[in-house]
């Protein structure tokens, strides 16, 4: 079981666990520094759609909350193939951003789209390939 303060787990070998792991999704996560509208939630609601769209995924459903002692906004699209998420933190000029796709919805393409509706002045992204050890990857 993985705890709290944990950085991961290993079943068997890196090598091993990368052979024998079929990738299911993949989960981009990124840091917007210096963006557009961070406290306006319909302005982040429109975007989550537009970015869903740009990466040919299915929406299902969209929500967005704003904080009233912060005017930080939380927004997800959960797609037919996993969902994209925007928390902003106005008072500290950063926004965080994940957006998890499997099947063939293209995850790049909503993060391409995010960037240009937000122009951040600075990003950092990192992505994890989301397998099942155990499952053979497919040759």
């Amino acid at each position: 079981m993985l705890r709290r303060g944990q950085q991961s787990w290993v079943v068997g070998s890196i090598a091993s666990l990368k052979s024998n792991m079929k990738q299911l999704g993949l989960h981009l996560i990124a840091d917007f520094v210096g963006s557009k509208y961070l406290t306006d939630v319909s302005r982040i609601k429109s975007a989550l759609i537009s970015a869903a769209d740009a990466s040919c995924a299915v929406v299902l459903h969209t929500s967005a909350h704003q904080f009233p002692d912060s005017d930080g906004v939380t927004g997800v699209v959960t797609l037919a193939a996993s969902h994209i998420s925007i928390h902003t933190w106005p008072e500290h000029d950063y926004m965080a951003l994940d957006i998890f796709m499997c099947g063939d919805s293209d995850p790049y393409k909503a993060l391409e789209y995010l960037e240009s509706y937000f122009e951040p002045k600075e990003i950092k992204t990192q992505s994890v390939v989301r397998g099942a050890p155990g499952i053979a990857a497919s040759a």
